[in-house]
C-alpha cells in the first residue's frame, strides 16, 4: 500500500509530518473510534464548521478494512452533496485538513479518488485520502484538551476573583453612602467606574494584565474607608488585655470561648443551642463541640469566612444586634445557602452570602425577621 501522493498537489510539510504516524501492529480501528478520535481532534484545534463537518463526512466513508492505513476515497461531488457546501468550500476545507495533518492525500495519476481491486474483485488499495493521523494523535489530542480544560479553570477563578472582589467594593461604597454620606466617595466611585470599564465580559479569553490586582486595591481601599469610618476616625480601636506569659501558646485554628453574653443580649428562652444545632447542621462545620450560647458565638465568629463576609460585616452585625444574634445569622444564612444549592444540583440562588447577612442583619435590627422564627420553621422543614 503506498503512503505517498503521487503528485498533481503541492507538497506540503505536514503531510508529511503526518505521513510518519502509523498504527499500532495488527491493529483494526472501527468507525466508532475515528469518529472518537476526529470529535476529540476538532476540539483540540477548535476548527471551524465547514472543515469540521468534511472530516465528519471523510471519517463517515471509512469502511473499516484491516489495512495498514485509513483510506477513504470520496469525490467532490459526494462530498457536495452530503454536506450541502459548494465545491469551492470543499477544496478550501480539505487544504485544511492537510495544513494540520488530519488527513494526508494520496493522489492517483489521473488526480481521481478511487479504490483499487483484485483480479477477484476485493478492495487492496484505494487513492484518496489517508485519515490514520487522525486516530495516530489521539494522545495529542487528550493532552491538549486537558490543558484547554486547566486553561478554562484558571480563566474562571480569575474572573471569579474579579467578581468578587467587585460587589464587595460596591457593597462598602453603597454602606459609606447609606451610614456615612458625610464621607467623601468621589475617588472610590471613579476608580470603580474605571475598572469596569476595564473589565471584559467572561466570554473574553483571558483579563488584562494587573486587573485582579487592581480591584482587590480597591476593594481594600473601600472596606478600609469604612472601617475607619465606622471607629470615627482611629484606625485601631483594640486594647491589648493580655498579661499572660508570652510564652503561652494561642490556638489559631478555632476562636477560643467568645465575648460574654451580656444579660440584655440573651435570646428568648427557645432560641437555645439545641434548636440552633437541630435547625441547622451546617454548624458541624465548625469542627467543635457547641454546648451553650457562647459556643454559639464562636462558631458564628468562625463560620462568618464561609459566606465570604469581611470582618466589617461580623463588626457591624455585633454592634446592631449583639453578638448572640450576629453568630444565629451567620449559622442560618450557611444553612439556607447550602440547603438551596442541595435543591438546585450544587448551584445556590444566594450568589452573594455575604451580602445577604448584612441584609438579614438590618431586618432583624428593624424587627422585620425573627430569627427565633425562622428556625423553628427551618427545623419543622428538617424534621419533615
Amino acid at each position: 500500500m503506498q503512503l505517498a501522493s503521487s503528485g498533481g498537489r503541492r507538497l506540503r510539510h505536514a503531510a508529511l509530518v503526518a505521513r510518519e504516524l502509523a498504527l499500532e501492529t495488527g491493529r483494526t480501528v472501527t468507525r466508532k473510534e475515528l469518529s472518537a478520535a476526529a470529535r476529540d481532534a476538532v476540539k483540540a484545534l477548535d476548527l471551524p464548521t465547514t472543515p469540521r463537518v468534511v472530516l465528519s463526512e471523510l471519517v463517515a466513508c471509512w469502511g473499516e478494512q484491516e489495512w495498514e492505513r485509513l483510506l477513504v476515497w470520496p469525490s467532490n461531488d459526494y462530498l457536495v452533496g452530503r454536506t450541502a457546501l459548494t465545491d469551492r468550500a470543499i477544496r478550501k476545507s480539505i487544504r485544511r485538513l492537510i495544513d494540520l495533518g488530519l488527513i494526508i492525500p494520496k493522489d492517483s495519476p489521473n488526480g481521481k479518488r478511487y479504490a483499487v481491486r483484485d483480479l477477484a474483485g476485493e478492495i487492496i488499495d484505494a487513492f484518496g485520502f489517508d485519515l490514520t493521523p487522525v486516530y495516530a494523535r489521539r494522545g495529542e489530542w487528550t493532552k491538549l484538551l486537558i490543558e484547554q480544560k486547566q486553561l478554562r479553570q484558571i480563566q474562571k477563578q480569575a474572573f471569579d476573583e474579579v467578581t468578587i472582589c467587585r460587589r464587595a467594593a460596591e457593597e462598602a461604597i453603597n454602606a459609606l453612602a447609606e451610614h456615612y454620606p458625610e464621607i467623601d466617595r468621589t475617588a472610590l466611585e471613579e476608580d470603580l467606574k474605571a475598572l469596569k470599564a476595564r473589565t471584559p465580559a467572561r466570554s473574553k479569553a483571558s483579563l488584562p494584565a494587573g486587573l485582579i490586582d487592581a480591584w482587590s486595591l480597591l476593594r481594600s481601599r473601600a472596606e478600609q474607608v469604612f472601617l475607619d469610618a465606622g471607629n470615627g476616625g482611629t484606625r485601631f480601636r483594640h486594647t491589648n488585655n493580655n498579661n499572660g506569659s508570652p510564652s503561652e501558646p494561642c490556638n489559631k485554628g478555632f476562636p477560643k470561648k467568645a465575648e460574654a453574653v451580656r444579660s440584655t443580649e440573651q435570646p428568648p428562652e427557645h432560641l437555645s443551642p439545641e434548636l440552633i444545632l437541630e435547625a441547622c447542621p451546617a454548624i458541624g462545620d465548625y469542627g467543635q463541640p457547641v454546648r451553650d450560647l457562647a459556643d454559639i458565638v464562636s462558631a458564628g465568629r468562625y463560620l462568618r469566612a464561609s459566606l465570604g463576609a469581611h470582618e466589617s460585616a461580623w463588626a457591624e452585625a455585633v454592634e446592631e444586634v449583639g453578638p448572640v444574634r450576629a453568630a444565629i445569622a451567620v449559622i442560618y444564612v450557611l444553612q439556607l445557602y447550602e440547603d438551596d444549592a442541595a435543591r438546585n444540583g450544587g448551584e445556590s440562588r444566594i450568589k452573594n452570602p455575604g451580602g445577604y447577612f448584612r441584609a438579614l442583619t438590618r431586618m432583624v435590627k428593624a424587627g422585620k425577621i425573627d430569627l427565633s422564627v425562622e428556625l423553628l420553621a427551618m427545623r419543622r422543614r428538617r424534621m419533615s
